[in-house]
């Protein structure tokens, strides 16, 4: 793999991809001023990435970013760069050749300026093309922002003293790819540097920002991680958001009281990590007039009793509070009729069908085509629900679709809204799950099938 031009990290207007979705301002005329853009819109506009042209395309997006990339990066938020890129100095690494001429004249430039933190690898190498970590990009941004190694941390604890100084977007990721960099680029510009200055604020004394350049106004979604449930959505000071399982079938459901106890979400400018699809974030206006930010759907709200970042008090509060994800596999709905039930992450209601039998789908031809087979990836469930009890089949047709304690799950295409239920009973044979009472299909008893795993007749 060659790198091409310069740093080239950044997504661009009009680069649409699964899993990455570029920034958009979303508002529609009755809401106003709403807006919501993605870290790779922000870092393109400051100019901090820049990339080749024919660079800038799906596959780019996914890239894993590299130990060069990461000293690219440093050298630009340093003001160092151009220097770099203009370098006719003598002398390299041994595997400068695995790059265009361009980057070898910022290898040779790294080479012969030691001071710049970038002494190479053993035997004179440099590794250009090999994977970082966000450990190691995290180092790089505590360097440019003062912070040494073995002064004011040690590298072991890297992380731990990123999130310190408010860096801890991308500290969960696997692997860095592009995305992964611009989100922690933005994050990293609101925080304080050795010298009690923010990054934004050293950057413009730098050049490296305009005068004119402003930090992204309002709130900020961030993703936060637990040992239990996972990544989870929070604001910009850390404080938990979550799901009420009863606005699936009212988005109004929490009124007066409640949302004393559960205040309303609420910017008009919002900032969203690269992740994540600035689609899925809108404007709910309420039946008081008052506006709430959703995600998929959902509305968001906060818990009164959580009192600093991290708290999430508020999770599985009587069984319909639940803290706000990206990534649900299912999620639960509450009707005032039915009960509590499947949904997927966007509300949509979930069925089974009464003639299957366990690990087997009858529903084929004109009947699939009313009742969507539904499937999604991952294991991500509110609290109560078993995620074991979720696994995947392979339909007649070749196609996978997702099951609960083995029995097919499915939509209803008439179900056009967040929270219809419009397929329940549907001709005696279609019926939403809840999942504290479900054991099993009327045919899968009359054959003789074991019942439900997990269900109350076992």
């Amino acid at each position: 793999m060659i790198i091409k031009n310069r740093f080239v990290t950044v997504l661009f207007s009009l680069v649409i991809c699964a899993g990455f979705v570029l920034p958009v301002t979303s508002a529609s005329a009755a809401e106003g001023k709403f807006t919501v853009k993605s870290d790779v819109d922000t870092a393109r506009e400051l100019g901090l990435l820049q990339a080749d042209g024919n660079s800038v395309n799906a596959d780019f997006l996914a890239k894993k970013s590299t130990r060069l990339q990461a000293a690219i990066t440093s050298l630009l938020l340093q003001g160092y760069l151009e220097e770099a890129l203009s370098y006719k100095g003598n002398g390299n690494f041994k595997d400068a050749a695995l790059v265009d001429t361009e980057n070898q004249a910022i290898l040779s430039y790294l080479k012969n300026h030691p001071e710049r933190g970038w002494a190479g690898t053993t035997g004179n190498m440099f590794d250009p093309l090999a994977e970082i970590s966000a450990q190691q990009f995290y180092k790089v941004l505590l360097e440019v922002l003062g912070y040494g190694v073995g002064k004011d941390f040690n590298y072991a604890d890297t992380l731990s003293f990123a999130a310190s100084k408010g860096l801890m977007q991308i500290a969960n990721a696997a692997t860095l790819t592009n995305t992964d960099i611009a989100t922690a680029l933005v994050e990293g510009l609101s925080a304080t540097s050795a010298r009690n200055n923010t990054l934004f604020s050293e950057l413009q004394e730098r050049k490296v920002l305009p005068a004119d350049a402003k930090l992204p106004s309002g709130e900020r979604i961030t993703l936060r991680s637990d040992a239990k449930l996972g990544t989870y959505f929070a604001d910009k000071t850390g404080r938990t958001l979550y799901f009420f399982t009863k606005d699936a079938e009212n988005t109004n459901a929490c009124q007066g009281k409640c949302i004393e106890n559960w205040p309303l979400f609420y910017s008009e400018d919002l900032q969203i990590p690269a992740e994540l699809n600035a689609a899925d974030f809108s404007v709910l206006t309420r039946t008081d007039g008052t506006k709430q930010l959703t995600y998929k759907g959902w509305p968001l709200y906060y818990f009164a009793k959580d009192m600093a970042g991290g708290d999430i008090k508020g999770e599985a509060f009587e069984g319909v509070w639940f803290v706000a994800k990206p990534d649900y596999t299912v999620m639960l709905g509450t009707s005032s009729k039915l009960g509590n039930y499947l949904t997927d992450d966007h509300g949509r209601t979930l069925y089974y069908f009464d003639k299957d039998v366990p690990q087997t789908s009858t529903c084929e031809g004109k009947c699939i085509d009313n009742w969507p087979a539904y499937m999604a990836a991952g294991n991500s469930v509110p609290t109560g629900i078993a995620s074991s009890d979720f696994s995947t089949i392979t339909r007649s047709d070749s196609r996978k679709q997702l099951t609960y304690k083995g029995y097919p799950l499915y939509y209803f295409a008439k179900d056009q809204e967040h929270g219809a239920t419009s397929g329940h009973d549907f001709n005696q044979l279609w019926f939403v799950i809840d999942p504290a009472k479900f054991d099993g299909t009327t045919a899968a008893k009359a054959s003789g099938a074991p019942a439900a795993p997990g269900s109350s007749n076992l």
